[in-house]
């Protein structure tokens, strides 16, 4: 299929594909070896594509996204058309593996009937025959890549134990501190009134009050129904004037009251856990799961720029959209 003259280079590489009669039928985008993509395409994958992200993330990161997606899509394409091709030349039949997933679908999602599924993807706004040709093309690149690329990968113990004393540094636990406040907002209050109330807080504790029980009583924002309980923090998770204070505690321990940007706290530590170095066999599977992340996207990288350099490429339109 590939290293061959192309029809499309004979006839000059003509923008649109046309009936014998002349009719404009489709804008093509680029040719990738015997096959094309279209303006069409690229405008339904982008649309869908730009959906997808929109129900996923926000704010700057869908942004970010987006500008990823007007950058690479084309390119992306290009790949995932190159893969089915192989998958052709390959005889590759994954329909087994489609209707199995799909009964698993149904299972998952207490779905009884096919057409509850066609109706429950239309509610999604996709097509049922358009889902089923996208997820039948996604295993056939996944059987691809696994056969091609993720089989030949080995990972041995030496390389595991070697990462790991090589990055000790990673597999560090850090301190943890459980702690409880009693908290009281500045927002509505004068100074005055709030050192009166940190002096009565103060008082009856010194009187043999119990911390949760005045926490109760008194600590303001959802800590309130907890008796002050905050949970658990890592180091460097807190505020840092609250983690400071903390630190110098053993537990059962009071911090004096602490005066933040929001308010004033006065801790108590319930409970502190020390740094440790982590055990190989607690990071293990960890580190093989990175290992082979990498090893797998190095190869990954390597299949794709050499089927890329076998196959004949010609983008028509770099930017099909004019984004």
């Amino acid at each position: 299929m590939r290293n061959r003259t192309r029809l499309f280079a004979a006839a000059g590489f003509a923008v649109v594909l046309s009936l014998a009669a002349g009719q404009v039928v489709e804008e093509i985008v680029a040719v990738v070896n015997d096959d094309v993509i279209t303006l069409s395409e690229y405008r339904e994958q982008y649309e869908s594509t730009i959906q997808q992200l929109k129900g996923a993330v926000k704010g700057e990161e869908l942004e970010k996204q987006v500008e990823f997606v007007k950058k690479e899509l084309l390119n992306m394409m290009i790949t995932d058309l190159l893969l089915k091709q192989v998958a052709k030349e390959k005889n590759l039949n994954v329909s087994d593996q489609v209707r199995q997933t799909v009964e698993n679908i149904k299972k998952e999602n207490n779905i009884e009937s096919d057409d509850d599924l066609r109706r429950a993807i239309q509610q999604q706004g996709l097509e049922y025959n358009q889902w089923l040709k996208q997820l039948e093309d996604n295993m056939m690149m996944q059987a691809i890549r696994y056969s091609e690329i993720e089989r030949s990968i080995v990972l041995d113990d030496a390389e595991t134990v070697n990462y790991y004393k090589q990055h000790l540094a990673e597999f560090i636990e850090p301190e943890e501190f459980h702690i409880r406040a009693i908290y009281l907002g500045t927002e509505g209050k004068t100074a005055q009134a709030l050192e009166e109330k940190k002096s009565l807080v103060s008082e009856k504790l010194k009187a043999g009050e119990t911390f949760n029980a005045l926490a109760k009583e008194y600590t303001e924002g959802p800590g309130k129904e907890s008796e002050g309980d905050l949970g658990t923090f890592k180091k460097g998770e807190l505020d840092k004037t609250l983690e400071q204070a903390v630190a110098k505690l053993k537990a059962g321990e009071m911090s004096d009251w602490l005066g933040t940007k929001n308010g004033w706290y006065l801790l108590r530590l319930e409970e502190k856990k020390e740094s440790r170095q982590k055990t190989l066999d607690e990071v293990k599977k960890s580190i093989e799961d990175r290992l082979y992340g990498e090893k797998r996207q190095k190869k990954t990288e390597e299949y794709i720029k050499d089927l890329k350099d076998k196959s004949y490429i010609k983008i028509l339109k770099p930017n099909p959209l004019g984004l």
